[in-house]
Formats: structure tokens, C-alpha cells, sequence
């Protein structure tokens, strides 16, 4: 997922792995609606109380909700609130959890999937359907919403590339019909036994297919809601639904779907809390001070000198009670890069891009840039070092050594960068930190190979449009994973991935990078049947794509969260995989009773 926005950090409070600090803060004045909100709470099973608003920010605006075009990490964490899939995440652990399908089968091929639908499921209520009442999901909805998957739109379909192309039997022949209208044919591999079953037939064994179940691409829609608002639909069978129609900039509210079937497991009907507020806030510093007004329960994305201010002025109340915050450090399924135009000279050179790689001080950066805010350079290939039995100290990424790239710019044509043109770098907004960022490595490449970067500030949306149709020479990117699996990441140079027509959209491979011993790996990797085939493949295959440097990796993240203690069944991954359906707001029991004993003092 393009992440529209840390190495280890140098703060002598904190240890280096993932932690969890109790804060304590006086929290400022909040709005009597707020109060009044937060208040009204019903009590429900195993002390679980219902009601509430739970409030968040973000930097960069949502782009859509239209599950099949969702590309962007903000519109994701919306839209999972909304819509659901057959399986989803466990948020503790990133498992795969049943859904919208309580459980499923495997052949002994491993290559057709038998999903067995929850009864009683019901779109939300909404007036596409009969009386304004939402029916009951069936079968035929998935088969509708997988086919729309496998249906040719660039403007409407995104998604199709990283779910289900080589891997559903009959996908790509339908993609590729479906771009002369509809096709007269089914996709082959969907087959609805009953009106609670259906079985999805994959070309091959994949071990990563039901990850990509769980993505916004594979949620399931209706037909109705579909036919009626078209790619502004917001209609699901999620635990909250959309309030009011959103304008860009503005703060988005989600209220509770009093029809959603969920229960957890002391049998309390989901969800917790009233409604969702999402903020959009033109910088971190802000959306931090309305955190410490009371106006958010949490805040992700911290800047770690803010961190520290906040940590050297309140130290002595870490151990007072009750505690008002909790704030966690974790490392993150997240790569911070840019991406060269490799069509476009002078980066259709290999030279050239291998010398911009070596040229680049990326521990420097992460100390006097990013302030420690990473969990550590990017010296090893575009794959975090995140994922369980991966072994990325196996790929020799691009380290700091000027005199590597000044040799390597002279044998492209460049020596001492004379003759090399002035080329522009495109990043999007969503904080001073990107602008820090191009600053530095603007300055790093003029010192060392006598280059010269102008650069180009666009919103998200231009910034990801103009990197995939090629409008540009280097693009400041990011990916955060989509599903737990080194997959997702190198899924972004499948050579496959690109268009033959040079001027068409490329995404997700908007480097537009190719070479076949690459794609042969990678594809052996995707029909390995256990992890550890699949990890030795996409090993080599990272190997051979990081020697080509389509990308110039720079850091990988890590995420400091600040929540309050009030928050419960909140939890923060490394994907940034949330799930509401389950919070509810209550002080902490514990802390009540310390905090009557202190009064007594």
C-alpha cells in the first residue's frame, strides 16, 4: 500500500526493541460535546462498556473509498471500517482471521478454496435498496464483487494486479476481455455452490492467496450500491458505516452499523463505540497538540524530537497513576524510497541509477535528518527487515561510497556529473520531513557527483498519477505492506506489472522495471507451497532487482504511537492494520483504585 506520508533511535529513555510506556499528562479543556459523547456509555459484558467517539488524525486526505481503487494507506484505514473481505487480520499478530466467511477448506493440491458464508450478514442500510434496508449477503455477492476484481478499468480498478492476476483460473483472460465491455463469459474459477458456499480455483498453489483476501481490493460490495453511486459508493457490511458525505479536507465520521452481525467472544454485539472521527491535519505538529488538548485518543507517526520533549518535561509523572497515556514503539512493515523513471534518460542508464545509490549517506540522514525516526537505514534491498525467517543480511544493498559512484557517473558519461542535466524529483506533501529529506539528498548528490535535483511539491494524488504514467524523472515513494510477506514489496517490480503501450498507467511497477531472471523467481516464490521455498526465491530475486536499482532505497520505518489508557483492544501493528469493531473507551479499573488512594494523601 503507497503510503502517502525512523536506525536505531538515540533517546536514552527508551530500550531499542518494541516497548510500551505509561505517560501521565494533564490532557487541557475539552469541548462539552466531547465530554458529553464520552460519556454515554452502556455497560455490556465482562465490564465492556458500548458508546463513545474515538478520534484520530491523519496528515494526508483519504482518495477514495471505492474498494477496488484504494492505493493509499489512509483510504485503507477508512474503508476497513466500512467494508470486509472473506478474511481479515488479526491485528495483534496479522494472522488470518474468518470474516465475512466463517471458515474454509483446501483440496489437496492446494489450489481450490471452498469459503463457507456467514447467515444473517446484511449490507448496511442504505436507500440503493428496497425501503432503505440493507438484504442479506450472499454468494453471488462475492461472485459480483470478484468479478468486478478481475474487470479492466484503470480508472476504477487498481487492484486486480495484486489479488487475483495469475493466480484465479480464468482471471486474466477475463481482465483482458472485459476492456471491450462486458464479457459474454464467467471468470472461470468462481463457482457459487449455494447461496452460503462458493470456491475459488487458483492456477497454481500460493501461499500469500488469502492475505491478499484480506485486502481492500477483495471487500465485498453489492450490486445495488454499486449501479447507484459508482466509484463513490460506501456501502458494506462493515461494523460502522459512512454519516455524512465527506468533502476533501474536511474530518470524516463513521457511526455504528446497528445491523452488523458481529459478536465478540463474551458475546457482547459489535461494535463498542458510537461513531469514528478522522481529522485531516496539515501537519504532525498539530495533530499532536490537539492529542495533548484531549481532542485524540491516538496519535501514530510521531516525530521522535517530539517524543523526547514530551518525555524530558513529564519523566517524574511516568509513575503516577492513574496513567493518562500509553505510548509504544515498534518497527513497521514500511520502506522509505524513490522511485527513477527507468524509460526516461538519464535513468534508463544502470550506471547512473547505481551511482545515485552509492552517493547517498543514508545513515547520516537517518541521525541528522530523521533524527533517529527509522528503524534503520536502507542498506539492504527494498524488503523490511519485518518479516519472520526472511533473512534480508543476505542482500547487499547500496552503502555510503563516493568514490563507487563518481566511478560509475564517469562510466555512464558523466564524469564530475559535467554534461549531466538537471533532473526533478517529485514528492508529495504530508509534513516537512519529506522537504527535509529531498533537501539533504539534494545536497549529498551535488557534493559528491556534482548533480544537480530541483524538486516539485504535488499533492499525493498528482505525486502517484504523474509516477505511473512515467511524468517525471524520480519520485519520492513509500510502501507499507499490504499482507505480512516480503511478497507484497517485490510484487512491486513484477515485470508483468507492465503495460507494452510506454505511456499507459504502470502501477504498481511504476519504475516500469523488467528483467525475466527476476520475474522467474519471483513467480516460483508466489507457487512455492511451503514459506520456506518461497522465501529462498524471493531472496535471489531481491538480489538480482537490488543490483539494478530501479529504486534507491533509504530507510526503513519504524512507529511511535501515542494512545490514551482510556483505549481498549486497540492494537498497533506493523502493517498499520486497524480494526475498530472491538475498541471501546473506559478508564482503567486498576487505575481508578490508585487514583483514590492518591486523593486520600
Amino acid at each position: 500500500m503507497n503510503s502517502p506520508s525512523g536506525v536505531m533511535n538515540k533517546l536514552p529513555f527508551f530500550i531499542i526493541f518494541s516497548v510500551s510506556l505509561v505517560l501521565a499528562s494533564c490532557s487541557g479543556n475539552k469541548p462539552a460535546e466531547t465530554k458529553q459523547q464520552d460519556q454515554a456509555v452502556r455497560e455490556g459484558k465482562g465490564g465492556r462498556v458500548y458508546g463513545g467517539c474515538f478520534r484520530f488524525g491523519m496528515t494526508e486526505d483519504y482518495q477514495t473509498l471505492y474498494p477496488f481503487n484504494i492505493t493509499d494507506a489512509a483510504s485503507a484505514h477508512i474503508a476497513s471500517q466500512v467494508y470486509e473481505g472473506l478474511v481479515k487480520f488479526n491485528t495483534l499478530d496479522l494472522t488470518i482471521l474468518p470474516s465475512l466467511a466463517e471458515k474454509w477448506d483446501v483440496d489437496a493440491d492446494g489450489t481450490t478454496y471452498t469459503f463457507h458464508l456467514r447467515k444473517g450478514v446484511k449490507f448496511q442500510d442504505d436507500v440503493c435498496f428496497p425501503g432503505g434496508k440493507g438484504r442479506e449477503m450472499k454468494a453471488e455477492d462475492v461472485k459480483y464483487s470478484f468479478t468486478l476484481l478481475c474487470t479492466q478499468d484503470p480508472d476504477k480498478n487498481t487492484a486486480f494486479d495484486g489479488i487475483m492476476k495469475d493466480r484465479l483460473v480464468g482471471a486474466g483472460d477475463y481482465y483482458e476481455a472485459s476492456k471491450n465491455g462486458v464479457p459474454s463469459k464467467e471468470v472461470e474459477g468462481i463457482k457459487v455452490i449455494d447461496d452460503y458456499t462458493i470456491s475459488l480455483h487458483l492456477v497454481r498453489p500460493n501461499s500469500s492467496f488469502l492475505y491478499g483476501l484480506a485486502n481492500p481490493g477483495a471487500y465485498i460490495v453489492a450490486k445495488e450500491a454499486v449501479e447507484k453511486y459508482g466509484v463513490k459508493m460506501k456501502v458494506g457490511t462493515g461494523p460502522f458505516r459512512v454519516a455524512q458525505e465527506p468533502k476533501p479536507g474536511e474530518k470524516i465520521i463513521l457511526v455504528s452499523n446497528p445491523n452488523y452481525y458481529g459478536t465478540d467472544s463474551l458475546g457482547n454485539h459489535l461494535p463498542f463505540l458510537d461513531s469514528i472521527e478522522v481529522t485531516f491535519f496539515d501537519s504532525k505538529a498539530i495533530e499532536l497538540n490537539e492529542f495533548q488538548s484531549g481532542h485524540l485518543h491516538f496519535i501514530w507517526g510521531l516525530p521522535s524530537e517530539s517524543i523526547k520533549d514530551m518525555v524530558e518535561s513529564q519523566i517524574s509523572d511516568f509513575n503516577k497513576n492513574p496513567p493518562k497515556y500509553i505510548l509504544d514503539r515498534s518497527p513497521e512493515m514500511s520502506t522509505q524510497y524513490y522511485t527513477f523513471n527507468s524509460t526516461k534518460e538519464p535513468f534508463n542508464k544502470l550506471k547512473v541509477r547505481q551511482a545515485f545509490s552509492y552517493a547517498i549517506n543514508r545513515e547520516s540522514i537517518v541521525e541528522n535528518v530523521l533524527r533517529g525516526e527509522a528503524f534503520g537505514p536502507g542498506l539492504n534491498g527494498i524488503c523490511p527487515p519485518s518479516f519472520k525467517g526472511y533473512d534480508v543480511s543476505q542482500i547487499q544493498g547500496y552503502h555510503f561510497d563516493p568514490v563507487k559512484a563518481k566511478k560509475l557517473l564517469a562510466e555512464a558519461g558523466y564524469p564530475g556529473g559535467k554534461g549531466f542535466p538537471v533532473v526533478k524529483l517529485k514528492l508529495n506533501s504530508g509534513g516537512q520531513r519529506n522537504e527535509n529529506v529531498v533537501i539533504e539528498v539534494q545536497k549529498q548528490l551535488r557534493d559528491v557527483l556534482g548533480v544537480n535535483i530541483d524538486f516539485d511539491i504535488v499533492s499525493y494524488k498528482q505525486r502517484l498519477n504523474d509516477e505511473s504514467l512515467g511524468n517525471g524523472d524520480i519520485f519520492r515513494s513509500a510502501w507499507i505492506a499490504d499482507y505480512p510477506s516480503p511478497e507484497n514489496f517485490l510484487w512491486l517490480f513484477h515485470g508483468k506489472n507492465v503495460p507494452a503501450d510506454p505511456k499507459a498507467y504502470s502501477f504498481p511497477n511504476a519504475s516500469r522495471y523488467k528483467n525475466p531472471a527476476f520475474d522467474k523467481l519471483f513467480e516460483a516464490g508466489m507457487a512455492a507451497k511451503t514459506q520456506e521455498e518461497a522465501y529462498k526465491d524471493f531472496i535471489a530475486a531481491e538480489k538480482i532487482m537490488i543490483v539494478d536499482a530501479p529504486v534507491l532505497v533509504l530507510w526503513y520505518d519504524e512507529n511511535w504511537r501515542l494512545i490514551k489508557s482510556d483505549v481498549h483492544n486497540f492494537y498497533g501493528n506493523a502493517m498499520r492494520y486497524y480494526d475498530f469493531a472491538q475498541v471501546y473507551l473506559k478508564a482503567p479499573e486498576a487505575n481508578k483504585a490508585a487514583a483514590a488512594e492518591e486523593t486520600k494523601k
